[in-house]
């Protein structure tokens, strides 16, 4: 992976820290996904401006293990899918029986884009068609599963019509070069290094969702939105491709220190600039996608920070 640069303002003052939260751990994904860049850029940005504190960004399974790291007190913050957020907050979905009611949100930062992808070759032209072969739903424990389940579930479609594989994001590109897979998944924002490394080296193909599979999947998760894969994203793609997004959200423990949590916010959409340079998805960090695509509650912190902005908190957002 290309060693990431940062870009730092450096008139900007420092913020204050509590000293009993010098050291944080950021869970993230892989390194093939845009958790573990994403992840970096706000360890960076902490280290470089908040006074004492240092961050770390921590390689994980991503938004399925992020959820048990944050109410373990194993991470400080983590990102994760919405619709792993929301069934862990409620106890719903596969985290039934097993509810994690002290996870709080700081911020939604970007949408994921479910991204089926194979060699150019291939003869598979839809979902229907992974009927038979070897398709890999993503790592335990992440989020693409989880979306991959609901999706292909909601369009009559289970794991016992193929051959599945649980790869993480550089495991799929590495198996589709080598033809050891037919098909893979990604449940990440886009455009993602995994798949431009495999785009570079093979022809390759992204198979859209019609509008019937994308009102199924709706009807199987709230969070799911129609999204616009845009033409010429990965190298030979020549047309858009229409599939499913899920916001992906910055979540804490809700004992966070109050102050913390609030530095931590104001740091994230004062210097959002710093985040763009370290990955485009970060463009869409902002407020408005953070008021209307967060799932759970905010952390008091945060409900503070966009309170003295002036922002209109929605009352589902509020602890």
């Amino acid at each position: 992976m290309k060693t990431l640069k940062y870009a730092v303002a450096t008139s900007m003052l420092a913020l204050a820290l509590p000293a009993s939260a010098q050291q944080l751990s950021i869970a993230t994904g892989g390194t093939g996904g845009v958790y573990y860049p994403i992840g970096g850029g706000l360890a960076e940005m902490i280290n470089n401006h908040i006074e004492g504190a240092q961050a770390t960004a921590e390689v994980t399974g991503a938004s399925v293990e992020n959820m048990g790291l944050i109410m373990r007190g194993d991470a400080d913050l983590a990102t994760a899918l919405a619709d792993t957020v929301y069934q862990a907050y409620t106890g719903t979905g596969d985290f039934e029986g097993r509810q994690v009611e002290n996870i709080r949100a700081l911020a939604s930062l970007y949408p994921n884009a479910v991204q089926l992808v194979v060699l150019a070759e291939s003869d598979i032209q839809s979902i229907e068609d992974l009927a038979g072969k070897r398709v890999s739903v993503g790592a335990p424990g992440s989020g693409t599963e989880l979306n991959v389940n609901a999706l292909l579930e909601s369009n009559g479609i289970s794991y016992d019509d193929f051959e599945p594989q649980r790869l993480n994001f550089n495991e799929t590109a590495d198996a589709i070069r080598d033809g050891d897979i037919d098909a893979g998944f990604w449940s990440v924002g886009p455009p993602t290094s995994s798949i431009m490394n495999l785009a570079a080296t093979r022809d390759i193909r992204l198979i859209g969702l019609s509008d019937e599979e994308i009102a199924n999947a709706q009807e199987e998760e709230a969070v799911f939105a129609p999204y616009e894969l845009a033409a010429d994203l990965y190298d030979g793609m020549d047309e858009a491709v229409q599939t499913i997004g899920i916001p992906n959200v910055l979540v804490v423990n809700s004992d966070m220190d109050e102050e913390l949590a609030y530095q931590l916010t104001e740091l994230l959409f004062e210097h959002t600039d710093e985040l763009i340079a370290v990955h485009p998805a970060a463009n869409d960090t902002t407020v408005e996608f953070t008021m209307e695509s967060t799932p759970v509650p905010l952390h008091p912190g945060a409900v503070r920070y966009f309170e003295e902005t002036g922002v209109e908190i929605p009352d589902r957002l509020r602890p």
